[in-house]
């Protein structure tokens, strides 16, 4: 086989992310670049990639377009999304870049999107196929003072926790609303928290699991966490993919409540701490890279459990001509 091209899009500070996927190319003796677009020259991830572009925002009208001469003029076997926002573009326009580029598309269905993209839309699908969520109040209920404190509000559009409030009261929640586009309350969840990294081949057939504990988490995104091979959520998540059945790498955020299992939201992409998962042997880059070579993969719990990560950030400096500059083979 040829070389394998990877574009990973909305690159952003996906550094870790960009690095997974030289690593395992490397590991596997495959030949090819790790290429990152961003529409911005100062995300970090580009400067780790093997080449980067520039492309238009995803709102412009010229995404689609931009990413599909991309994938042209570098030859690119892979197409990994990043972020929320780029998913229902990305979707329903599938065939048309497969049909346009070489590339395969890495997003799942636009029915599985849409569920997971619209807040609302999960709480439906979890609540008509047997998991539990916290409940939802109406507008009736809302209306009435029909409340148990505390409540949880963020919006049903939302991602990277923006926007999300912990109510206490009843003047705390009205103060809340105010501030929150597209509003959605819920009972306030105790427990635990984990993020599920779920690995899927492109026929929705899972590959890996890899619960794991939230330990700190910074900006919506986990900052420190611990790998926990709990049964019990695996068993339950489980079941969900194989209603679900999405495809690729799938995060999921659950609470282990009084009431069991209950779920957060399901994120259908890459999340930004999958390399906790992928360094501890549940390594989705890698799987990638197999099945795209023509390899059948087969479910494993081939990843090592109990291991603690912790985040943290390092800077780069880009001088006059926006060049990354070097130390010691080190970038500073």
């Amino acid at each position: 086989m040829g070389a394998i091209n990877v574009l990973v899009l909305s690159a952003g500070r996906r550094v870790e992310l960009i690095d997974c996927f030289k690593r395992a190319a490397k590991r596997l003796n495959i030949s090819g670049s790790v290429v990152a677009v961003d529409c911005s020259e100062t995300a970090p991830a580009l400067y780790f990639a093997d080449r980067y572009r520039l492309v238009p925002r995803i709102d412009s009208g010229r995404y689609v377009e931009a990413v599909t001469d991309v994938c042209n003029e570098e030859d690119i076997s892979l197409i990994v999304p990043t972020i929320d926002t780029e998913l229902i573009l990305l979707a329903e326009n599938k065939a048309l870049i497969e049909d346009r580029t070489r590339a395969k598309l890495l997003v799942s269905d636009i029915s599985v999107i849409n569920v997971c993209r619209n807040k609302i839309n999960t709480q439906r699908y979890m609540e008509e196929h047997g998991f539990l969520v916290p409940h939802l109040y109406t507008e009736e209920e809302l209306k009435n003072g029909e409340l148990k404190f505390p409540l949880f509000v963020k919006p049903f559009d939302g991602s990277s926790s923006i926007d999300t409030y912990k109510a206490g009261s009843k003047e705390e929640l009205d103060a809340i609303l105010k501030l929150v586009g597209n509003p959605m309350v819920q009972d306030y969840m105790e427990g635990e928290e984990y993020t599920i990294d779920v690995f899927l081949d492109f026929g929705s057939n899972i590959i890996t699991m890899v619960p794991r504990l939230r330990i700190a988490t910074r900006s919506g995104e986990i900052a420190k966490g611990r790998i926990v091979k709990d049964t019990e959520i695996m068993k339950d998540v489980t079941r969900l993919m194989n209603e679900l059945k999405p495809v690729g790498h799938i995060t999921v955020q659950c609470r282990k409540t009084h009431r069991g299992i209950e779920y957060i939201e399901i994120n259908p992409r890459f999340g930004g701490g999958a390399p906790m998962s992928i360094m501890a042997g549940a390594d989705s880059c890698e799987n990638l890279y197999r099945l795209l070579r023509g390899e059948v993969l087969t479910y494993n719990e081939d990843y090592r459990d109990n291991v603690t990560f912790l985040r943290f950030d390092r800077s780069i400096m880009l001088n006059e001509d926006m060049v990354p500059e070097y130390e010691e083979g080190s970038i500073i």
